[in-house]
């Protein structure tokens, strides 16, 4: 090769050298343990930011000190050592959002679990997220129905409600979220299960419940067991609900149900307290409240402008021996609009769902029931709570005088049509016949042994003979006289 050839092989080089620098900034552990990382020299880095460190493995910036900065991490510590290199990536923690998420089981960071393979979305959402303003919401006005007989006659949810579901454990409180999802086929309505803290196996056996119902078809499994550490069971409800919000913004009406917070408030506090965060009151820390208030407060019903889309959240909490007053519970309570109150007793006496008429409320109430149902179950707690009282009351006397002994009667008629098997949500029409017969007291020749037959024979007649009806009250959500005295009419004719 002669020099010119040299030359111009330099020169074409030097034109075609592209000048590149890339300014990172990074830090280096000093210390590592129990999941926690204490790094050194990332001065600039943001509360809840996501790093990186040498194995790939990411972690969430939780503390932010004079000298150094606290990371959970989202992954395994295997091979990270003391000195080693930790970048900064600008991003906040964040999940994969859009429809491809619809019908998956994924993990708290958004991964695939159900073994289907890779889940086409491109966009990504932030985990945490402001709340929307005041301004930019409506009030709640239309039904969410549950399909649940004593909930939708008497604690009706809303969409854009936020009802919380508390009671000891093994009361029936996973089964109403599962009940109310199922219930959401065909109205519209996008599901998110958010599983905290349970055992694997539990998890499973819930989505192939939801998938023989047909409910995956719209449903999204987000799942973070006790296996998982701390840190993902802390992000799990927030990954949850930054999916739903895509779907809000999109003007859809989105249902989604956190299984449970008591065991997210706990993997919070395992979290805080490996921190050095300073314990409080039973040794959770000062900001547990915010947890779950920036949580919850994001679930709303936007106004017109904004898509009228909405979150609809059902928080689960469990109580140890019933004790409402607990920490936790308190806090849950104070933030949501309503409980739904689950007690032990009820459930073991075989009236399920166990709910406590006097216990639970809706602080929406009225505003979120079509005007076929405020018409029909009006009197009916009042009723209830008659009855349960004067029962204490009478217990000890033989003899009845006959309007106490029909105020009796009714009520154990009442307290068996309210009762509902597992998997067997109820439509509108049927609620309203159910208890338009229960309110022209026309149950009370019916042996409260033969209700639940009742209850089958009367639905199935109607479904035969009075189609119209039912197709009526389904569409116009209204009850007029006439309707009112069909039904009644149905009803003894069909007695005869």
């Amino acid at each position: 090769m002669n020099q010119n050839e040299i030359l111009s092989v330099i020169k074409r080089e030097i034109e075609d050298f592209d000048f590149k620098t890339s300014v990172e900034e990074t830090g280096a552990i000093i210390q590592i343990s129990d999941g926690i990382v204490s790094v050194y020299g990332l001065n600039s880095a943001m509360y809840g930011e996501l790093v990186e460190f040498e194995t790939g493995v990411r972690g969430i910036v939780q503390n932010i000190e004079t000298n150094s900065v606290g990371v959970v991490l989202l992954g395994s510590d295997y091979g990270l050592r003391e000195g080693a290199i930790v970048k900064r990536t600008g991003k906040r923690a964040g999940v994969p959002v859009g429809e491809a998420m619809i019908g998956r089981v994924v993990d708290a960071l958004g991964t695939p679990i159900d073994g289907k393979g890779a889940i086409a979305t491109s966009e990504y959402a932030p985990i945490e997220n402001e709340a929307p303003g005041v301004i930019d919401r409506q009030p709640v006005s239309v039904p969410l129905q549950t399909g649940i007989l004593a909930i939708d006659a008497m604690f009706p949810i809303g969409r854009g409600q936020r009802e919380l579901i508390i009671g000891d454990r093994q009361t029936g409180k996973t089964s109403i979220a599962i009940d109310t999802i199922i219930n959401q086929k065909g109205q519209d309505v996008i599901c998110i299960y958010v599983a905290i803290g349970q055992k694997a196996s539990t998890v499973a056996k819930l989505v192939s419940t939801l998938t023989a119902h047909g409910a995956m078809d719209y449903t999204v499994v987000v799942s973070s067991p006790a296996s998982d550490l701390a840190p993902l069971q802390y992000i799990s409800p927030y990954s949850g609900t930054a999916m739903a919000e895509y779907f809000m913004k999109q003007g859809k009406d989105v249902l989604i149900v956190y299984d449970d917070l008591s065991k997210h408030a706990v993997a919070y506090r395992a979290m805080s307290l490996l921190l050095k965060r300073p314990p409080g009151r039973e040794a959770y820390p000062g900001d547990v409240f915010y947890l779950h208030s920036r949580l919850l407060e994001r679930s709303s019903r936007l106004d017109e402008a904004h898509g009228g889309g909405s979150i609809t959240a059902l928080p689960i909490i469990e109580t140890l021996a019933g004790d409402v007053s607990a920490y936790i519970p308190t806090n849950v309570i104070s933030i949501t609009d309503g409980q739904i109150f689950l007690e032990s007793e009820l459930f073991f006496s075989g009236i399920r769902p166990a709910v406590n008429v006097g216990l639970s409320v809706s602080r929406v109430g009225g505003a979120a029931q079509t005007k076929a149902m405020k018409k029909v179950s009006g009197s009916l707690r009042i009723d209830l709570a008659q009855f349960r009282e004067m029962e204490v009351f009478t217990q000890f006397s033989s003899e009845l005088d006959k309007s106490t002994k029909e105020l009796l009667d009714n009520g154990d008629r009442l307290v068996e049509l309210l009762k509902q098997p597992l998997y067997h949500p109820m439509s509108l029409h049927a609620m309203v016949i159910l208890l338009c017969a229960a309110n022209h007291k026309l149950l009370l020749d019916v042996p409260v042994s033969e209700i639940q037959n009742f209850k089958r024979e009367l639905l199935d007649y109607f479904q035969l003979r009075h189609a119209e009806l039912l197709k009526q009250i389904d569409t116009q959500k209204q009850l007029t006289e006439e309707m009112e005295n069909e039904i009644v009419e149905a009803v003894k004719e069909f007695k005869k």
